[in-house]
């Protein structure tokens, strides 16, 4: 019986999503955060920014959600990765998150990669 489990979405910051990082690939599952820099209702493409790294979501499958320009946003999906290498990540859910600490949501991020490499290690030995 084949699996159609949900992948759950890496926590990944938008400057690591370069051409050369192992988590851009096609059908790679992400959360993402940054602050709404546009969002178009006629083809339901809303873009992130986070420093001067920007993204583009696809939102067509998200319900309920009211998007405001400059807030901030939290979205888990799949990376689709175009022709021209370009990506989009096809969001599953949305949600606003604002009142983070983008600054301090990067810290904790990478706490969190430190704390595991070192858990990982640790279990290992």
């Amino acid at each position: 019986m084949a699996s159609s489990a949900i992948k759950p979405g890496i926590l990944v910051a938008l400057q690591e999503l370069d051409s050369s990082s192992p988590l851009f690939k096609h059908g790679s599952s992400l959360r993402v955060t940054g602050k709404l820099q546009e969002y178009c209702v006629e083809t339901a493409i809303a873009v992130i920014i986070d420093g001067n790294i920007s993204l583009k979501i696809d939102t067509q499958h998200l319900r309920d959600i009211s998007f405001h320009v400059s807030s901030i946003y939290q979205f888990i999906g799949e990376l689709l990765i175009q022709s021209d290498n370009n990506a989009i990540l096809q969001a599953r859910v949305g949600r606003n998150v604002d009142g983070i600490d983008l600054n301090l949501y990067h810290q904790s991020l990478q706490l969190r990669r430190w704390f595991e490499a070192n858990h990982l290690s640790a279990r290992k030995t």
